[in-house]
């Protein structure tokens, strides 16, 4: 399986967008590397860049970023609002898939190593590439800054890992290092004062503030300042003054957003900003987001409302940017800041992306893909569409507040299910293809012949597997549509009833096509299994089907 990792690195230039370009045009020259952000800032005068790709490929691409930086950024003539050290001030590298964070931390150490002696530039590791616990936190690296940084480089205690244990003048240093998936963001206040910015940061901030009494540090028996923690944990926060905007900003760094997500974060923010006399007017993220924190933000928001969280993806994500203003700013395009979207592949998927009249050409064509399979997976997922609006419908009924977090649920579980669905249109005709591409495979001599028809039973397997999904997942949304008919809102009973119809009918169309490739499968053993079950479901459809058809009718009463 590919490995893929990503790199963050944040360079100290956000004004002058053709430096900017050069830096990236380096990163876009390495194959193997996708771009996916560059978001600078006028007022931090910084530009967080986001790659993403195979190991190897990333870490070339990170070193001639690293070059260019230092070649085009002067750090004597530098000023911004965001804490720096060097042109290149830090570059992470965050594992995403197939790859543990020991290997990561072990190609930041092969590219901390190459900057320091290829470009003769002072290099810091961090976080889990850094071997000493004592010196891998980043603002204990930085502390003093750049314009702190020629006395410090000369401690001991303060040697680079890698390269020359010099003051560079120009380029400054750079750390580089592993670390989780990291969400810089920055939360907009009603005040221009830095010190309140920062008060609220204080509050919310894991580190919290140092206690005083009388304006003077309170220390402990050990005559150690005693420290006030901040409500959350996983947070990183300072305040600072926007001039670009007018406003003054908390600027936060959730470093485990499992643990306290971006819309926890929010919250604690509006609600300690309020005990201090201020507002939050807003939002805004630097760099991506990964998908799950948008959905559980748009969830969180709609559960405070009382509001069923079964809507779409696409919806709870508009919850989420609406409800952290997290457009105040700048627009908020979720293709452009979402990190599965920018890494998704334009040309997967694309039956379940055309018009209606698209795919209904499609499926008219000569092409024998798409064909019943697909169309009964997307049969299959309007079913569960329609019970899902009921349940939705059902849980803003007025009058039924109580039974809000009821109907919910239902819609929840529909929603997931019509997703599932919804891959497996397209995922049915691309198990057609492979058959097809494995009958086409040579067959010349007995070596040939035996790896097509290996060939040949795998792609057969995969595409009796998939309308048997079809088959289960289907019959699964009839207890939904079932509950729907029973409990839901009685004007949409009808739907309900429709909803029934397709799910039979996507078990019976699915099962259709589970019998037909099912023929020429050698397995007989695994054939005989999967009919029976096919066979098993299909009955149970058509009878669950009928008793929900019987509560329809007597709820329509004509």
């Amino acid at each position: 399986m590919q490995q893929l990792i990503e790199c963050v690195p944040n360079f100290s230039e956000g004004n002058d967008l053709v430096i900017i370009k050069q830096i990236t045009d380096q990163i876009e020259s390495v194959e193997g590397v996708r771009l996916l952000n560059v978001d600078p800032g006028k007022a931090t005068n910084r530009t967080v860049v986001t790659i993403v790709g195979e190991p190897l490929a990333v870490i070339e691409a990170a070193f001639r970023a690293i070059k260019k930086a230092g070649e085009l950024i002067d750090m004597s003539k530098h000023s911004g609002e965001h804490p720096r050290m060097g042109a290149t001030d830090v570059c992470p590298l965050i594992p995403i898939a197939n790859i543990s964070m020991e290997e990561t931390a072990t190609y930041a150490q092969m590219l901390a190593k190459r900057v320091g002696e290829e470009l003769l530039l002072p290099v810091y590791l961090y976080e889990s590439a850094q071997p000493n616990k004592e010196r891998s936190n980043l603002s204990v690296i930085r502390a003093g800054e750049y314009e702190g940084f020629a006395k410090k480089i000369l401690l001991p205690a303060w040697k680079p890992d890698y390269g020359p244990a010099k003051f560079d003048i120009k380029r400054g240093a750079t750390v580089i290092g592993a670390r989780d998936f990291l969400v810089a963001y920055n939360i907009n206040l009603n005040t221009t004062s830095t010190r309140r910015a920062n008060a609220v940061a204080f509050d919310i901030r894991e580190a919290g503030r140092v206690k005083r009494e009388n304006g003077k540090i309170v220390n402990d028996e050990n005559g150690k300042p005693i420290n006030i923690p901040g409500s959350l944990t996983c947070v990183k926060a300072i305040g600072w003054f926007i001039e670009e905007y007018g406003i003054a900003q908390i600027s936060i760094n959730l470093t485990n957003i499992n643990i306290t997500p971006v819309h926890i974060a929010f919250d604690e923010a509006c609600k300690k900003a309020s005990e201090r006399g201020m507002r939050v007017t807003g939002s805004e993220l630097v760099g991506l987001i990964p998908l799950k924190a948008m959905t559980d933000a748009g969830k969180y928001f709609l559960s405070k409302q009382q509001r069923s969280i079964g809507v779409s993806e696409k919806e709870l994500i508009k919850i989420a940017i609406k409800s952290m203003g997290l457009d105040e700013l700048a627009p908020f395009n979720p293709a452009e800041r979402i990190i599965e979207y920018m890494l998704a592949n334009k040309n997967e998927n694309h039956l379940i992306n055309m018009t209606l009249n698209d795919f209904a050409d499609e499926t008219a064509s000569e092409s024998p893909a798409p064909g019943g399979g697909s169309i009964a997976a997307y049969v299959g997922a309007l079913g569960i569409s329609l019970a899902t609006m009921v349940a939705n419908l059902s849980s803003h009924k007025k009058g039924w507040d109580d039974k809000w977090n009821v109907f919910s649920d239902w819609a929840e579980k529909g929603q997931d299910i019509k997703m599932k669905l919804i891959k497996l249109v397209d995922e049915d005709t691309t198990a057609f293809n492979k058959i097809m591409h494995a009958f086409g495979l040579p067959k010349g001599n007995d070596t040939e012949k035996e790896a097509r028809t290996i060939a040949i039973q795998q792609a057969t397997k995969n595409a009796i597997e998939v309308p048997l999904q079809v088959m289960d997942l289907s019959f699964q949304s009839m207890e939904i549509i079932s509950e729907m008919a029973k409990i839901g809102n009685p004007n949409s009973v009808s739907d309900a009833g429709v909803g029934a119809l397709c799910a039979r009918s996507a078990v019976m169309g699915a099962f259709l096509n589970v019998r037909i490739n099912a023929a020429g499968y050698s397995d007989k053993a695994f054939v005989d299994s999967i009919l029976q079950k096919g066979h098993s479901i299909e009955e149970k459809a058509m009878l669950l089907e009928k008793k929900i058809l019987d509560v329809v009718n007597q709820k329509i009463g004509i």
